[in-house]
């Protein structure tokens, strides 16, 4: 663990285990016993960003929580497909290997598009979902994801994530409802662990945003083999980042039967903010 000198152990009070996943090493989180409870997280996060649930969950759960290669305690290797179709392979391959049965799949961010379609590919061993502020279909039709894409798209835009840390260091505060909840102790370990090889990772999946429209729009074209999973939308109310005006109101449509909390007092980050309620929720369920 030197190399992770940054690591606040009391912030994130996990031994963390490793697979090798594809040829690379994959860390997880593994706490607690029952039901596997499997949480998948976005950009530019780790599992860190689970740290609450799982320890308030571990009591009731087996709690798994991977970094995707390229994030967190994960290898960072350059030059591998880190889109979210590469992504969702490997978590493939992760679930396979630890072999994991009887799932209750948690998702976040990017997170969503890669877990779902995951859950897609074994939906007999998927016990329930928990969405938690993304989405899974193209935002080809929102100016509010068009405009700052093309920025992205730019040299100008690589400058920003690779070299100066952009999405960690901004849009991780930008995504806090009440500021005070990020502090500087926690906002470190999202800086730290985004170094300059996890950087492009987390740039290649700001290119996915609309990038990879078709996949999710094939994904959203998918979604009725999801709709007889017992489903439950968390979302913090004020996201600046995926907002519920644009976004919430196609998954209610989307998935009719899903049991949807809306969080008043949260942000992009809800398992930040109000942790609470969603262990709540999911320790009843």
């Amino acid at each position: 663990m030197e190399k992770y000198n940054w690591l606040d152990k009391e912030l994130y009070p996990f031994n963390t285990k490793t697979e090798n996943i594809d040829g690379y090493k994959m860390s997880y989180v593994d706490e607690g016993v029952g039901d596997n409870l499997l949480f998948i997280h976005g950009t530019p996060s780790w599992s860190f960003e689970f740290r609450k649930l799982i320890v308030g969950l571990k009591g009731k759960f087996r709690c798994i929580a991977p970094d995707h290669i390229g994030f967190g305690l994960s290898a960072k290797p350059i030059g591998i497909d880190y889109s979210p179709a590469g992504h969702a392979i490997r978590l493939k391959l992760f679930i396979e290997k630890l072999q994991l049965k009887q799932i209750h799949l948690v998702v976040h961010d990017f997170g969503g598009p890669v877990g779902l379609s995951t859950a897609m590919e074994i939906p007999g061993n998927i016990l329930s979902i928990s969405i938690l502020n993304t989405w899974m279909w193209s935002l080809n039709e929102y100016s509010h994801f068009t405009t700052p894409a093309k920025l992205i798209q730019t040299g100008l835009g690589k400058f920003l994530y690779e070299k100066l840390n952009f999405s960690a260091k901004v849009l991780i505060k930008g995504g806090f409802f009440d500021k005070r909840k990020l502090t500087k102790r926690i906002h470190d370990q999202y800086k730290n662990a985004q170094d300059k090889d996890a950087r492009k990772a987390a740039y290649q999946f700001a290119l996915s945003l609309l990038g990879a429209s078709s996949w999710y729009d094939e994904l959203w074209d998918k979604r009725f083999e999801l709709q007889n999973i017992p489903t439950t939308i968390f979302w913090g109310m004020n996201d600046k980042l995926l907002p519920a005006n644009l976004l919430l109101d196609k998954w209610k449509v989307g998935f009719p039967n899903a049991n949807v909390i809306e969080i008043e007092n949260a942000g992009h980050f809800p398992q930040e903010e109000n942790e609470e309620i969603i262990i709540s929720t999911l320790r009843n369920q």
